[in-house]
């Protein structure tokens, strides 16, 4: 069981706790498996569970980053004329040691481990970081009284002072239960849990990692668990919430929906739940579908609602969302179910009441949330292969040979159909699985035929379904041999919404015994009498909660395979990815060879054909750059040319009219530079760049009718592109990664002049491919190792392959491509302006912005108008308040000012006449390429040591920041295990949102407040290194990212400007001073040689300032490091560059002749430019009051 995986709760009749990974076949019995358990509500980082004795435990999955809470308290001194800085304080003071506001008594000795669950890191010290700078020695910061501003430097009237102390507590309960405290009221006797659900972490606005566990008791009330988040995962006490009535179960859904059920069988739904209430603020009843039976189970989702009333049916609830929590009416659904759970993405499972089995609503979508049919899940439990795999593959094994070793085996199977107990079965395990390749080759066919053994059996409604009852309670461990107890798999059973004039349904065990087929048919009846020995789990409680499946989903539990077919998937599985590349290699060559010898006897011949030529047509819309600017209705034309040599070659016609004259354009395609998607709402289309397009910031735009034709038509031009320039297969370990604002990702591969000290090769020469994935960032080394972070914060590395998305075909590799999504936020801001009738509304002056605009207020965007950023993306949320604005807001998220627009703040003050907030809502998109997860933690930030080449390290160094701001070094990364093996958490006094390391293992790390530090004595053998140093940032200025070469260090500041690192040595590394290099700078990246790329805003143009443009820094030398001046790229809605695995040496002469017939390596010599030119530029930016021109593309 891993917390990185999406899985499945559940537990049997035996108080066993068991979990199905989405990826997985078979149900685990949880680690922690001594206790006995009722119920269980899983989330995505922790389970909660009520045992048998009527205690709750919360169940925290284990993680590479550990649990961790900050104590804080302060030491307060006020300066005495006599001996100076003393503990003496007045009477009207604060306490010597006190909280931050120095209203709460809080003594060192004060502090104690809040429960048994939690141990300590550290001792107490001094925390000497203040607002992102370092203090003197001792931490102290000066003040003239309390409460005041402070500073870090002492003055002449500084009569007061305080230091921080600060100790780490650490989780220490995990990958097991831990039991919460229960609530102590000594006027009262105990009353016991009955039930509960953890729910509302996406409540609206609601912090990350913030749960609301909800709780029944056995008298009948319902209480609620204070302050349970990540950092604190038991929660702080239980508080009692007034009910109308004696509840029995509720249900929290991972919004804003909590329903419980009342002991006269009615339902009622909490009404108020928002962020700064929780616990919500009053209930409404809702009455039974029918009234002769109340409802008995509920269960909430999202916008969905699913009950089971007394007499077993099961009902969906219409009308189900935020805005009206009760729903409108009840539908009742085909099946008979004891329980029903909704977990991720409204997903609905239950228990049949015939067969105790796990069933699975299929058809659950966003448009259809009732679904369609209830399938079983087919799945034994992980204990039962240790039983089953030797009798399965004698089994196996009888089925092809003769009568004589069925005889055999089935002397051998009477003797092997007991139980291993619980401690026998995991150390079974353990020793297979640290077995050779045979028997590991041996398990796997041992292993094969145990789904065929262990599917669920459907009892049908008779009187033997007691009596199996309490032969398995009376017995649990024994084998049930009995031949009329094994009805056939529950198939398909094709249920539906009822409809109020049709006869009851039948039931589904009636399906199962007229549908199915036995899985054992294929046996004799012989055989089947000995190798039917275990009956199918029978559960009692099962939870989604932490179980995420979509509609893309490939889930292995509806299938029982054979024998025959799992030793076949053994057998393919034994051939890797490496043998077949031989063999296709070696088919390769004999065709090429046989080829050169038939062609020998006709070289003497003239060809027929001297080239041939292939033309596609069509019909698109091209966007005309001179006045009046329109969309125009064109015929293009692409023709390619196939020379005898075999070299091809294209030219793109654009057809169009002009004062009803016929004219055409052409573009050759070995000069197109790049093929981008542009971000546009109103057409589905893309630009076209070469070098002079790229200077002029004005690309050739063509739009189509679909998507599909757009990308059908980027898709062919793309791969032309690359066989004009003979570029083929993935990327080379020395490419350039880049990405736009959209997420899409393109490679450079770069050609050895690019980086020479004199006449250097244009960045705007520079040819960029596509590949497919969705990224936010991205970072490479020359050993071939890519990791990238999506926009959700996941973390994907790279597998090799190329193309993927809407590439195909020869323009996309065959393997090593999957499936990648990403979500991420769309925002629009609401504004208003105060009245003094009305007070604040949204009647705003005529020169005001948009009521509802974007962020700079010029354009218009409402809750209605407003869509995903293409028709790729899909909303996977509703409009809520964002909390998380810089300069803080609200109780109800609003940011006041003084006028439009204006700096923003959290509180109102006198002066304030206008306010805004941000609503924001989730669009999630569903792509492929050659990209990997690396679960379980999200990241922000990532870093790769940039190696030369020749280097040869055991492991490759790499460190990271989560989304939680925790620095973490991956272990074990290598080329050929690129994605690592696990993390390393390096510890930290705050959190961190940059960090980078350089060729010698120097680790530099920017902190959220803007502080840069310097991580000291990192080595391969020491890979987390020893401890921070607080480097001083430059004046007045807060910093937001950091790289780090070879030896050079640049940052970048929040205002956009990019200094220098001065001093560094290897006997110093933190460095001297820093230097101002440029501004309206946004990334950076220093690679492997210490060239300086960047990513730009207001670069000048020919005819327009760009937004987000590829820079490069020439002038670069070892005794130059800051480098002279600025190239121009790629440009126009780009958001992030990588250089970092680009160790290709400068060149000292290059010519254009030598580069071009004497290439060093066919791949990086991707985009070779057409003329060399001296690039001498002395500003890097321009002013930022200049305006963009209209024709400025932001891809």
């Amino acid at each position: 069981m891993n917390a990185s995986s999406s899985i499945l709760w559940a537990v049997d009749i035996f108080g066993r706790v068991y979990t199905l990974s989405t990826t997985g076949q078979y149900w685990e019995l949880c680690k922690d498996g001594e206790l006995e358990f009722k119920r269980v509500s899983a989330v995505k980082q922790c389970c909660w569970g009520i045992a048998c004795d009527h205690q709750v435990y919360v169940y925290v999955h284990s993680n590479d980053v550990r649990i961790r809470y900050q104590e804080e308290t302060y030491e307060n001194q006020r300066w005495n004329p006599v001996i100076g800085f003393c503990e003496k304080l007045l009477p009207s003071d604060r306490w010597q040691w006190s909280d931050v506001s120095g209203l709460k008594h809080q003594q060192l000795e004060s502090f104690v481990l809040p429960s048994p669950h939690w141990e300590w890191e550290s001792d107490w010290y001094v925390d000497e970081n203040f607002g992102g700078d370092p203090t003197e020695k001792g931490g102290w910061t000066y003040a003239i009284d309390f409460p005041a501003t402070y500073t870090k430097d002492k003055r002449w009237n500084s009569c007061v002072r305080r230091r921080r102390w600060i100790r780490y507590r650490r989780y220490k309960s995990r990958d097991s239960w831990a039991k919460i405290p229960s609530k102590e009221d000594p006027k009262q006797l105990p009353d016991p849990f009955s039930d509960l659900s953890v729910g509302g972490w996406e409540i609206t606005d609601e912090p990350v990692g913030r749960l609301s566990v909800w709780a029944v008791s056995l008298q009948g009330k319902i209480w609620y668990r204070e302050d349970v988040c990540y950092h604190n995962p038991e929660g702080s006490s239980w508080t009692l919430i007034a009910t109308p009535g004696e509840a029995v179960q509720i249900s929290c859904g991972p919004y804003d929906l909590v329903w419980a059920t009342l002991w006269e069988g009615q339902a009622i739904v909490r009404h108020g739940i928002d962020r700064n209430n929780p616990q919500g603020l009053s209930w409404t009843v809702v009455e039974s579908p029918v009234q002769d039976n109340g409802i008995l189970h509920v269960s909430v989702g999202v916008n969905v609602v699913w009950a089971v009333t007394k007499d077993r049916k099961v009902w969906f609830r219409r009308g189900v969302n935020s805005h009206n929590p009760c729903g409108t009416s009840w539908i009742e659904m085909v099946g008979e179910m004891m329980m029903v759970n909704v977990g991720l993405n409204d997903q609905v499972w239950g228990i049949s009441c015939e067969d105790r089995a796990v069933y699975f609503r299929q058809g659950v979508t966003p448009s259809e949330l009732s679904g369609k049919t209830w399938k079983v899940i087919s799945c034994s439990r992980d204990s039962d292969r240790s039983q089953t795999g030797s009798s399965t593959s004698l089994l196996s094994a009888g089925c092809f040979f003769t009568d004589d070793i069925k005889e055999q085996a089935t002397s051998i199977i009477q003797t092997d159909g007991d139980h291993p107990s619980d401690t026998e079965a995991p150390l079974a395990l353990e020793e297979a699985a640290s077995g050779d390749d045979s028997n590991n080759g041996a398990r796997q066919v041992a292993n094969s035929g145990e789904d065929a053994m262990a599917c669920p059996i459907v009892s049908p409604l008779d009187e033997t379904a007691p009596t199996l009852e309490r032969r398995l309670k009376d017995d649990p461990e024994k084998p049930i041999s009995d031949p009329e107890s094994h009805p056939a798999e529950l198939q398909w059973s094709n249920i539906d919404l009822k409809e109020a004039n049709k006869p009851p349904a039948v039931s589904a065990s009636i399906f199962a015994e007229t549908s199915s087929l036995s899985s054992f048919g294929a046996l004799s009846v012989g055989m089947e009498d000995h190798f039917v020995t275990d009956e199918h789990p029978l559960w009692a409680w099962v939870s989604g909660g932490a179980c995420l499946v979509d509609s893309h989903s490939l889930l292995k539990w509806f299938t029982v395979q054979s024998a025959l077919s799992s030793s076949a998937q053994s057998l393919s599985l034994s051939i890797t990815p490496a043998q077949t590349a031989v063999w296709r290699k070696q088919i390769f060559q004999q065709l090429s060879e046989r080829t050169r010898r038939e062609l020998e006897n006709f070289r003497h011949y003239e060809q027929a054909v001297e080239q041939s030529v292939w033309v596609k047509t069509g019909t698109l819309q091209w966007w005309r750059n001179w006045k009046p600017y329109k969309w125009v209705d064109v015929r293009v034309a692409l023709e390619q040319f196939t020379s005898n040599d075999g070299t091809r070659d294209s030219i793109l016609f654009i057809y169009y009219m002009h004062y009803e004259e016929k004219k055409y354009i052409h573009v050759f395609l070995n000069e197109v530079t790049i093929l981008v998607e542009i971000l546009n709402e109103a057409k589905h289309s893309f630009a076209l760049y070469t070098p002079e397009k790229t200077k002029q910031r004005w690309p050739i735009r063509l739009a189509a009718t679909t998507e599909q034709e757009m990308h059908d038509w980027l898709a062919l031009l793309s791969m032309s592109c690359c066989e004009s320039r003979q570029i083929q297969g993935p990327p080379s370990h020395q490419a350039i990664w880049s990405l736009t604002c959209k997420g899409d990702i393109f490679v450079s591969e770069p050609s050895p002049n690019l980086e020479a000290a004199t006449h250097p090769m244009p960045c705007d020469q520079m040819f960029w491919r596509q590949i497919g994935g969705h990224l936010r960032l991205i970072e490479s080394n020359s050993h071939g190792i890519v990791w990238g972070i999506g926009y959700d914060r996941t973390a994907w590395v790279y597998t090799g392959g190329y193309g993927g998305s809407f590439f195909s075909g020869l323009a996309s590799s065959g393997d090593n491509i999957h499936t990648q999504s990403d979500v991420k936020c769309v925002h629009i801001y609401e504004n208003q302006r105060w009245n003094p009738v009305t007070g604040y509304s949204n009647r705003g002056l005529p020169t005001d912005r948009y009521m509802w605009s974007d962020a700079s207020g010029l354009q218009e965007c409402t809750k209605t108008n407003t869509k995903p950023p293409s028709p790729q993306w899909s909303w996977v949320s509703d409009w809520y308040i964002d909390f998380s604005v810089s300069g803080g807001t609200d109780r109800e998220g609003w940011q006041y000012a003084a006028d439009f627009p204006a700096s923003y703040h959290g509180n109102k003050t006198m002066k304030d006449f206008v306010r805004r907030r941000r609503w924001a809502r989730k669009c999630k998109i569903v792509t492929s390429g050659p990209w990997l997860e690396v679960p379980p933690i999200a990241l922000w930030d990532v870093s790769i040591i940039p190696l030369s080449p020749a280097a040869k390290e055991e492991s490759v160094a790499l460190w990271a920041i989560s989304d939680k701001g925790d620095v973490l070094c991956r272990l074990c990364v290598t080329p050929q295990n690129p994605a690592g093996a696990s993390w390393l958490h390096v510890g930290t006094d705050q959190p961190f949102i940059s960090v980078s390391i350089g060729a010698f293992y120097q680790v530099w790390a920017v902190a959220r407040d803007g502080s840069i530090f310097y991580r000291g004595s990192v080595s391969p053998k020491k890979p987390e290194g020893d401890c921070w140093y607080h480097i001083p940032s430059p004046p007045k200025q807060k910093l937001k990212q950091v790289s780090v070469g070879r030896t050079s260090v640049f940052v970048v500041d929040k205002n956009g400007n990019l200094w220098y690192r001065q001093g560094i040595t290897p006997s110093y590394p933190q460095g001297t001073s820093w230097d101002h290099i440029s501004n309206n700078v946004r990334k950076v990246s220093i690679g492997p040689l210490d060239q300086v790329w960047v990513i730009a805003d207001k670069v000048q143009g020919s005819h327009s300032l760009s937004c987000g443009t590829v820079c490069h820094r020439t002038g670069v030398q070892p005794m130059e490091p800051k480098g002279l001046s600025w190239d121009y790229g790629i440009g126009g809605g780009w958001d992030h560059v990588t250089v970092r695995g680009n160790a290709v040496e400068n060149t000292k002469i290059v010519s254009q002749e030598t580069s071009v017939e004497h290439p060093n390596d066919p791949d990086e010599l991707a985009a070779v430019g057409n003329d060399e030119r001296d690039v001498s530029l002395s500003t890097v930016l321009v002013d930022a009051a200049q305006g963009l021109d209209r024709n400025a593309v932001q891809c």
